[in-house]
């Protein structure tokens, strides 16, 4: 797994309102189009800098476009990013913190050691 990636994707589209619709409208279409055009530029960098090595598994981006927290988790995103993304995208689906209760309970089944979030 490339955890950078996938947290890189998590970080770059929580930072876009656009993105962040059209992530939550279209996931494969924004996943397919993030990895095409972003996923290869380097974060904080001029866009002529660029890498061609990084791509996501298929379980990454299955996950991704599943907008499945848990699994990108149990792979070692930061949870922090699925978070704050997530919000983002659902809250507003729901009442005043009913999303992060209904987020920490489907993640209830994670016991210590946790997966290795460093990056």
């Amino acid at each position: 797994m490339s955890k950078y990636l996938v947290d890189k994707f998590l970080y770059t589209v929580d930072r876009d309102p656009e993105l962040v619709e059209r992530y939550r409208e279209d996931p494969a279409g924004t996943v397919a189009w993030w990895q095409q055009h972003l996923a290869g530029t380097l974060l904080n960098c001029h866009q002529a800098e660029q890498t061609t090595w990084l791509s996501f598994t298929p379980q990454e981006h299955r996950a991704l476009v599943e907008h499945d927290h848990v699994r990108l988790f149990e792979l070692g995103a930061h949870p922090f990013l699925t978070l704050t993304l997530f919000i983002a995208m659902f809250e507003r689906d729901h009442g005043p913190l009913e999303y992060q209760l209904a987020y920490a309970r489907a993640m209830d089944h994670l016991h210590l050691p946790y997966p290795d979030i460093a990056t």
